[in-house]
């Protein structure tokens, strides 16, 4: 009987893990993170992504730790100079801005993320007339946009668990 009741728990979490994964949306009480290449040529599109790794290589960890919205915003400020010197690594032209950015419309499995404001961290490198990659910095709800695509990738602490990452 014990065995029944286990196999069953595990069986729901499996289903709702997955269901859920096609149900995920970004709350309004969230904080959004945007890289904006140059152009669309390929040393522009490969600087953009070489940022993106430093990033999630260095600052990340640290913006993992927080468990609240008001702890991230202060991580990520309190971390502005570090984000500012990752990307002057390679190059001079850009612009981080942390508060209240435009995201373009974005719409993934039959849910439309609406264009607008929304309080975000962007890195604008160059013209920033390229394609772009994003993620949810809080929660931790990273949204992965391919380039020259409309998937989507969701991925939580659940799926890097599951996934042994």
């Amino acid at each position: 009987m014990k065995k029944i009741v286990v196999f069953l728990f595990i069986l729901t979490i499996v289903f709702l893990y997955f269901n859920k994964q096609d149900e995920m949306i970004i709350p309004a009480a969230s904080i959004r993170y945007r890289i904006i290449a140059n152009s669309n040529n390929l040393e522009d599109q490969a600087l953009k992504l070489k940022i993106k790794n430093d990033i999630n290589k260095e600052v990340m960890p640290i913006l993992e730790k927080s468990s609240n919205i008001d702890e991230s915003r202060q991580l990520i400020v309190n971390n502005l100079n570090k984000i500012n010197s990752i990307v002057n690594r390679y190059t001079d032209e850009y612009k981080v801005t942390f508060g209240s950015n435009f995201f373009p419309e974005k719409t993934y499995k039959g849910i439309n993320y609406e264009s607008g404001n929304y309080e975000s961290l962007v890195i604008t490198i160059g013209s920033g007339l390229g394609e772009n990659w994003w993620c949810v910095l809080y929660p931790p709800l990273c949204l992965i946009d391919d380039e020259n695509t409309t998937d989507i990738e969701y991925t939580t602490l659940v799926s890097k668990i599951l996934n042994n990452k």
